[in-house]
C-alpha cells in the first residue's frame, strides 16, 4: 500500500454508535473502526471452523451453509442466467481449460454508463427524468469532488491484519475451511461449479445499486442463489427488486447525510443482518458503482471481511497519488506536477513541457481534462477549468453545469488543484483484470479508437485487440504492475493505458468493473463474467476464471458522438441499425428535443451506442465503422 504507517495522514478520532440509542463505541488510537468491529464480534455468534476437510470434489459440492436464512430467489430470477491475433487472458502458469459451451446462454445487457464515464458529466435533461434531480446528497458531493470525504481514515496495515484475524468467521469462510485449497485453485468447469456452490446462500451487501441499468448485477446474483442486500437511498429504483424476488432485502440509508453518517448508518444496518432469519449474517460487501467504492472498502475493513483496502482505493481515485505510487514502484511515469494556484503555472509548464494534459485531481471524473499546446494555452485552459469546476452542481448523482434546474453546489468542497501531465501519444487500450490471492488470474485487452481531442471523448472499442502480441503483453504487464503498486491483492479492475512512442504508459486504474458494455464484451469474447468474479472475490473465494484457448467471438462497439450542437429531431436511424446483420445492440441515449453539444464545441454528447460481432476483429471493426459512417442522426439548429 502507498500508505505506510510512517507517512499516514494525521489520526482523527471518531465515535460511532452501533445500536440506535446505544452508547457510542470509541475507536482505537489509529484512524479506524475497530471499536465498532469489536462490538460486531461480541454481538455475533461465532461459527465453528474446526471441522475436518473433505476428501473429494463430490463431498465438497455437498457442503451445506450454516444459518443462511430462509429467503430464496424467485424461480423466475434463478432462470435469468444460463448455466485472429491475441494474447491469452490467463497467466501462462495457469492451465486454461476449454470452455464447456453446452447450455450457455448469452443475452446482451447494455448497462447505463457509470458516474465516472464522460457522458454522465453532462446528462441530457431527458436522462434525468424520473430521478431525484434537485437537492441531492451530501454523500454524493463528497465522493464526486472530495473523495473520500468524511469517511473514516484507513486502518494502519498491522491494525487491519489484526482485525481480519480476530474477527468472527463468516459462514463462507467456515465452508472454505473444509475444502482443500487445490480444489479451488483449478481453472476447470468442475472447480468453477464448486466456487458457485460456495456462493449459493451467501448474504452479500451491495453498497448502492447505481442506475437502473445495473439491474443485471442483481439478476445474476439471484441466479447464483445469493441473498443480495442493497443499501441505498429510500427512493432508489432497486427497492422494487425485493417484491420481484431478486434481492432479499433493501436497507434504506439517508444519502442526504455526510459520508461519515452514511457509513455509520450502514454499519448499524449490516450488524443486524441475520437477526430476523431471512438472511444470514453478512458474508461480503461489494459495489459496482464508482462513487460507492470508498464506502464499500471501509465497510469491509470495519467488519473484517475480504475486500480492497481503503488506502489503495483512495490512492487509485487520486491522480497525483497514483503517479507517486507508480514512480515509487519504478514503473513508467510521465512527467507531472501538481498545480495549486495560477502562480505555479509557469514552473509546471517549464518542467512538464508541451503538449501536456490538464487533469483535476479531485473525484470530478473526466471533467476538465484537456490537452494544451503552449504556455498561453495552459494559462487560458487553467482559468477555464478552475472556473468550470467552481460552477458545478451535483444532480442525479452526476456532476453537471448549473443550468438553474437544481442540484447541490459543489464549489465549496471541490479541490481546485490540477495535475499537469506530459501528453501521452499512441494507441489507447483498456485492460480488464481479475486479481486473486495477490496475483492476476485474467487480463484481457480492448483496443480503443482515437479520442476526440482536446476533450478526449471516447469513440470505439474492440476485443480481441489488433495490436501485436508483444505490445499487448507489455500493456498487460504494466496494468498488472500498476494494480500491485497501488497495494491491491484481490478484485476486478478496469485499467486504462496507452502504447506510446516510448512504450506502455498508464492512464488510470479503476478499482471496479468497467461500465457500459465492458461486462458483456468480456463475457462474449472470453466467456468470463466479471460480475460473478467480483462477487467471488468479495467473499474471499479464490477466483480462477475458466477461459477458452481461443476467443468465442469478436466484438466491436461505438459511442455515437454528436457531430454538431443543436436539438435532436429523431433517433430512428439509430434504432434502424438493429436490423443490420451482425448487430447485437443499437441503443439511443437521447430523445427528440434534447439539447446536444457538438464535438467541435466542447465535450460532445453521446447520442447512443452500437455493438457488433464478427468472426475476427478486423471484420468486426470494419463492419462497425461502415455502419457508423453511414449513420445520419437528425439534428436541428
Amino acid at each position: 500500500s502507498p500508505h505506510a504507517c510512517g507517512t499516514h495522514p494525521p489520526i482523527q478520532r471518531v465515535h460511532y454508535s452501533l445500536e440506535m440509542g446505544a452508547p457510542a463505541s470509541k475507536l482505537c488510537s489509529g484512524p479506524c473502526c475497530s471499536g465498532m468491529l469489536a462490538a460486531v464480534q461480541n454481538r455475533t455468534r461465532r461459527l465453528a471452523v474446526d471441522q475436518a476437510q473433505v476428501g473429494s470434489m463430490e463431498e465438497a459440492l455437498r457442503i451445506d451453509r450454516e444459518h443462511e436464512g430462509s429467503w430464496t430467489p424467485s424461480p423466475k430470477a434463478e432462470s435469468a442466467v444460463g448455466s485472429g491475433i491475441w494474447t491469452s487472458p490467463v497467466p501462462r502458469w495457469t492451465s486454461s481449460a476449454s470452455r464447456d459451451d453446452e447450455g450457455a446462454a448469452f443475452e446482451l445487457v447494455m448497462a447505463d454508463l457509470d458516474s465516472d464515464d464522460l457522458q454522465n458529466i453532462y446528462l441530457p435533461q431527458a436522462r434525468r427524468e424520473g430521478q431525484a434531480a434537485a437537492k441531492r446528497s451530501k454523500y454524493e458531493v463528497e465522493q464526486l469532488v472530495a473523495s473520500p470525504g468524511s469517511l473514516p481514515q484507513p486502518l494502519f496495515p498491522d491494525a487491519r491484519e489484526a482485525a481480519a484475524h480476530s474477527g468472527r468467521p463468516t459462514a463462507t469462510s467456515a465452508m472454505l475451511a473444509r475444502v482443500p485449497r487445490e480444489f479451488l485453485e483449478s481453472c476447470t468447469p468442475e472447480a468453477q461449479a464448486l466456487r458457485r456452490r460456495l456462493l449459493r446462500g451467501a448474504t452479500v451487501v451491495f453498497a448502492s445499486a447505481g442506475y437502473p441499468g445495473k439491474r443485471f448485477v442483481f439478476e445474476l446474483a439471484a441466479a447464483l442463489g445469493i441473498k443480495s442486500v442493497v443499501i441505498d437511498h429510500p427512493d432508489s429504483w432497486s427497492r422494487g427488486l425485493v417484491e420481484e424476488g431478486i434481492i432479499a432485502k433493501f436497507l434504506p440509508v439517508d444519502m442526504s447525510q455526510t459520508s461519515e453518517e452514511v457509513f455509520q448508518q450502514s454499519c448499524s444496518l449490516i450488524q443486524k443482518l441475520g437477526s430476523d432469519g431471512l438472511t444470514g449474517s453478512v458474508d461480503g460487501v461489494t459495489t459496482f458503482v464508482e462513487l460507492a467504492v470508498p464506502l464499500a472498502a471501509r465497510l469491509c475493513e470495519c467488519f473484517g471481511l475480504p475486500g480492497m483496502t481503503p488506502a489503495s482505493v483512495d490512492a487509485a481515485r487520486d491522480k497525483h497519488r497514483t503517479r507517486a505510487a507508480m514512480a515509487k514502484a519504478k514503473l513508467p511515469t510521465p512527467r507531472n506536477l501538481l498545480i495549486r494556484s495560477e502562480t505555479e503555472l509557469f514552473a509546471a509548464g517549464k518542467f512538464v513541457g508541451f503538449p501536456a494534459v490538464l487533469k483535476p485531481i479531485s473525484g470530478a471524473a473526466s471533467l476538465g481534462v484537456k490537452k494544451v499546446e503552449s504556455m498561453d494555452e495552459l494559462r487560458a485552459c487553467y482559468r477555464e477549468v478552475v472556473s468550470e469546476l467552481a460552477a458545478l452542481v451535483v444532480c442525479s448523482g452526476a456532476l453537471a453545469r448549473d443550468d438553474g434546474s437544481g442540484g447541490i453546489n459543489a464549489s465549496r468542497m471541490i479541490d481546485l488543484s490540477v495535475l499537469l501531465e506530459q501528453y501521452i501519444d499512441g494507441q489507447e487500450v483498456d485492460v480488464d483484470i481479475v486479481f486473486s490471492d495477490g496475483e492476476w488470474r485474467y487480463a484481457a485487452v480492448t483496443d480503443n479508437g482515437p479520442t476526440f481531442e482536446p476533450y478526449f471523448n471516447e469513440t470505439w472499442g474492440l476485443m480481441p485487440s489488433l495490436l501485436t502480441k508483444d505490445k499487448q503483453s507489455s500493456l498487460k504487464e504494466l496494468a498488472i504492475a500498476s494494480v500491485k503498486a497501488l497495494g491491491f491483492t484481490s478484485g476486478v479492475f478496469h485499467v486504462e493505458c496507452k502504447y506510446s512512442s516510448t512504450g506502455p504508459q498508464l492512464i488510470e486504474v479503476n478499482a471496479r468493473m468497467g461500465g457500459g458494455p465492458v461486462r458483456d464484451v468480456n463475457r462474449f469474447v472470453w466467456g468470463v463474467d466479471l460480475v460473478e468474479e467480483a462477487i467471488i472475490c468479495a467473499l474471499g473465494i479464490p477466483s480462477r476464471p475458466v477461459v477458452p484457448e481461443k476467443p468465442i467471438t469478436c466484438i466491436a462497439y461505438y459511442f455515437i458522438n454528436a457531430e454538431r450542437s443543436g436539438r435532436v429531431v429523431s433517433t430512428a436511424s439509430i434504432e434502424a441499425l438493429r436490423q443490420e446483420p451482425g448487430v447485437l445492440a443499437a441503443e439511443s441515449f437521447v430523445k427528440p428535443g434534447d439539447v446536444l453539444v457538438g464535438r467541435r464545441d466542447g465535450l460532445a454528447t453521446w447520442l447512443g451506442s452500437l455493438v457488433v460481432s464478427a468472426n475476427c476483429s478486423d471484420n468486426a471493426l470494419a463492419h462497425l465503422l461502415r455502419l457508423e459512417g453511414e449513420l445520419v442522426v437528425e439534428i436541428s439548429d
